[in-house]
Parts: C-alpha cells; sequence; structure tokens
C-alpha cells in the first residue's frame, strides 16, 4: 500500500516584503550591471568589459606612479585632474559602443523585454534602470581615473590645501564624471534603440561618436569653417564639462563660449534621450 498523500494547503498569500516600483528598478538595474559586465556568465564575457575598464585606468596609475617616485619633481608633467579625462575617452568610447547596447538589445532579441513588462515595471521605469545601470558602470571609466588620481595625490601631499578644497575638487570630479557618462548612454542608448541586432546597434553607435567626431575636426582644421562646429561632435563636446568646472579651457574648444557647450551638451543628451523615449513607446509590449 502506499504511503502517499495529498495535503489540501489551499490558497496562500505572499508574506514577504514587498518593494514595490523602486525595488524593481533596483533589481533591473543591478542584473543589468551584471549582464554587461559579465558577472555570472562565462569567462569569455567577462573578458572585454574588464580589459575596457583597466585601460581607462591605466594613464592615471602612469602618472600616479611617477608622482610616488619623483615627487615635486614630476610637477612639469602631471596632469591637472580635468585633463584625466580626455586620456580614458577611447575606453570610454569602445564601452559605449560595443559593451552598453547589451544592456538594451539582448531584453528584445530574447524576448525579456515583454516579462518586464509584466511585472510592476512600466516603460519609463524600464528605460531608467537601464540608464542607471549603463551610465553608472561607465562612470568607472570617466571618473574613476581622474578620482584616482586626485586621492593619490592628495595621500602624497600633492593635491589640495584643506578639507573644504579637498572636497570642492573631489565634488567636480565626480559631477563630471557622471555628466559625461550621462550624456554618452544617452547617446548609446538612443542609437541602440533603433536596432535589435548588437552589431549594428555598435556600429550604429561608432558611427555617431566617432564618425561626428572625425567629420568635425575635419571641417574646422581641415576645411577652416567655424569653431561653432566642434559642438557637433558628441564625443568631444562632453569632455569640455570637467575643463570648464575646473576654469579652463580645452585648445579645440578655446574659441567658444561656455554657454554654448552647456547647450550642445544638453542638446545631445535630448536628443539621445528622446529618441530612446521615442522608440520604446511605439515598441509593442508582446
Amino acid at each position: 500500500m502506499s504511503d502517499a498523500r495529498i495535503l489540501d494547503r489551499g490558497y496562500r498569500a505572499y508574506e514577504g516584503s514587498r518593494s514595490g516600483v523602486a525595488g524593481a528598478v533596483r533589481s533591473v538595474a543591478w542584473h543589468t550591471v551584471r549582464s554587461i559586465l559579465g558577472l555570472g556568465r562565462k569567462g569569455r564575457h567577462k573578458v572585454f568589459p574588464v580589459v575596457v575598464i583597466v585601460i581607462g585606468f591605466v594613464p592615471a596609475v602612469a602618472f600616479l606612479a611617477i608622482a610616488i617616485l619623483l615627487g615635486d619633481f614630476g610637477d612639469e608633467v602631471r596632469p591637472e585632474y580635468w585633463e584625466f579625462f580626455n586620456f580614458s575617452v577611447m575606453a570610454a568610447l569602445v564601452f559605449t559602443a560595443l559593451v552598453a547596447p547589451e544592456a538594451i538589445v539582448r531584453d528584445r532579441r530574447d524576448g525579456m523585454y515583454a516579462l518586464y513588462l509584466s511585472t510592476p515595471l512600466t516603460r519609463p521605469t524600464y528605460l531608467l534602470a537601464k540608464v542607471i545601470a549603463v551610465a553608472g558602470t561607465l562612470s568607472i571609466i570617466t571618473a574613476g581615473p581622474a578620482l584616482l588620481a586626485f586621492l593619490g595625490y592628495t595621500f602624497q601631499g600633492l593635491g589640495p590645501e584643506g578639507v573644504v578644497d579637498g572636497i570642492w575638487v573631489g565634488a567636480r570630479v565626480v559631477l563630471a564624471g557622471v555628466a559625461i557618462s550621462v550624456i554618452y548612454t544617452a547617446v548609446s542608448l538612443g542609437a541602440s534603440s533603433l536596432t535589435d541586432r548588437r552589431a549594428f546597434a555598435s556600429v550604429a553607435v561608432i558611427l555617431l561618436m566617432l564618425g561626428l567626431s572625425l567629420a568635425t575636426a575635419l571641417m574646422v582644421d581641415a576645411a577652416g569653417m567655424t569653431e561653432s562646429l566642434r559642438l557637433l561632435d558628441p564625443l568631444g563636446t562632453p569632455l569640455e564639462i570637467p575643463a570648464r568646472l575646473f576654469g579652463n579651457r580645452t585648445v579645440e574648444y578655446i574659441d567658444i563660449g561656455t554657454l554654448p557647450v552647456v547647450l550642445a551638451n544638453l542638446g545631445w543628451l535630448l536628443l539621445g534621450a528622446g529618441t530612446l523615449v521615442y522608440r520604446y513607446r511605439r515598441l509593442a509590449a508582446v
């Protein structure tokens, strides 16, 4: 005779904690960070993102080593804090073009987008989670090297004098890095929203950012056209933010006022974000 029994437990309500929409946004953002960094996946998915991040830190580590070895004698070659953002621009471009599109393209390709919308998430909160994940991860490349240099110089006695000056410098470094990351993220995700293929998304981002950067440089430097055309460069214009925050100007933008630079960066942010939102408003959930 069998010992099997059927127990009628009835309906039981969920008794755990409910985090609501905010918890869903946090969960999707963290899952996206893990996905684009290859965490929880096979080793080959981790190599490229890690290599890109490491490359972004190489110049800062090199200059910091010079400061440690030479002390005050290395002042002539030691860059300003805002200049470190220029050193990591290629690493940021590679991440923006080849890694960031994975955040949204993969969901549409695998059908996860419709599944996400069956949760408390809506289209705006879904996109918010993706932007937080990509911009937050990209900030490691944009703000990380300059912040590392700032901390290293401070510990070596080569940084700002006084606590107040130190906080002010550190705040500007973080603000500049986050601002650049948000603009790059908007442009990257806006371009990536136009296709369901990651390779096509990467090509679109490269053509938009690097292509326009080279085109504007040729028009201004080779053809002698107005300097204001540099504001059409979505790669170089955001890099002017840290220079202006520290009271400087890069050589390329030296004849362009701060207000046009601010408006141009705001324009790229709105263009990328607007394209992203428009595409997802028209995108079917099933």
